[in-house]
């Protein structure tokens, strides 16, 4: 075993399928216990992933075995202690395995960041040609329900997809919270709770909306304004209907995805 530093995901995983069988829990009760998604533990028994460094420790306590032996795939006879030239390798393994999140975290970030950026770019666009065509009535009217959205999408996704935290702190998974707090950012939302598993498709929730919002809000927002006004309708009335429609892509347009990923996931 010396030499070797990575850890045998096929390995690992037909062990801790065997041990949890044994136990007669299923994925998704062993997945409850560890805070996690029933598809993460699917994917471990499946050699198609490893679980995160912290969760090691609590995973060989369910299944009553040592992190060693979990590292291993084995069952670690007392009789044949490992030398500390058969540990050294195992420990290294599972340090790459946080290396290698870590990598993963950087590259989703550093996609999310060139397609935020991308959504920018058209807005931008967007905005130019619909000030350089537009008729003045379009530039005038109601033209903070044009602005709001893409500024809200702006600041959310600055945030989410350059300075959010990818990985919660550990009480997250110990504890049901259902509000997230970093500086002067504060979320919550009334039925969801936090943790490592839900957490990653919360992220992606907020950046998709923000991209979203920031690439097509503006040409959106102009159609819908011009077939309001070719209607021949008041003021008023589109007013009525700018403004909920408005709030919705703002708020519904972000907290619907975040509540349905949050709750499926959590």
């Amino acid at each position: 075993m010396a030499g070797n530093y990575k850890i045998d995901n096929e390995k690992f995983g037909a062990f801790l399928s065997r041990l949890r069988k044994e136990k007669g829990m299923t994925q998704k009760e062993l997945a409850e216990k560890l805070y996690v998604s029933d598809k993460a533990v699917s994917k471990w028994e499946r050699g198609l992933s490893l679980p995160d460094i912290a969760l090691l420790q609590p995973l060989a306590a369910l299944m009553e075995v040592s992190v060693t032996e979990m590292l291993c795939g084995e069952i670690i006879r007392k009789d044949q202690p490992l030398t500390v030239q058969e540990i050294e390798p195992l420990i290294n393994g599972a340090l790459v395995m946080t290396a290698q999140e870590q990598t993963a975290q950087r590259d989703s970030r550093r996609k999310w960041g060139m397609r935020f950026l991308w959504a920018l770019a058209l807005c931008a666009v967007e905005a130019g040609l619909l000030y350089r065509f537009a008729p003045a009535w379009l530039l005038a009217d109601d033209i903070v329900f044009m602005i709001l959205p893409p500024l809200m999408a702006l600041i959310f996704g600055v945030y989410f997809i350059f300075f959010s935290k990818e990985k919660l702190p550990g009480f997250y998974d110990q504890y049901k919270v259902n509000f997230y707090s970093d500086g002067v950012f504060r979320m919550n939302i009334p039925g969801v709770h936090f943790n490592n598993s839900n957490w990653p498709h919360i992220l992606n929730a907020v950046r998709a909306w923000a991209c979203l919002t920031l690439g097509g809000w503006v040409l959106l927002f102009a159609a819908v304004q011009g077939l309001l006004v070719k209607l021949g309708l008041a003021a008023m009335a589109q007013f009525g209907i700018l403004l909920p429609m408005t709030l919705f892509i703002i708020l519904g347009g972000m907290m619907i995805p975040v509540y349905v990923v949050g709750k499926k996931y959590q």
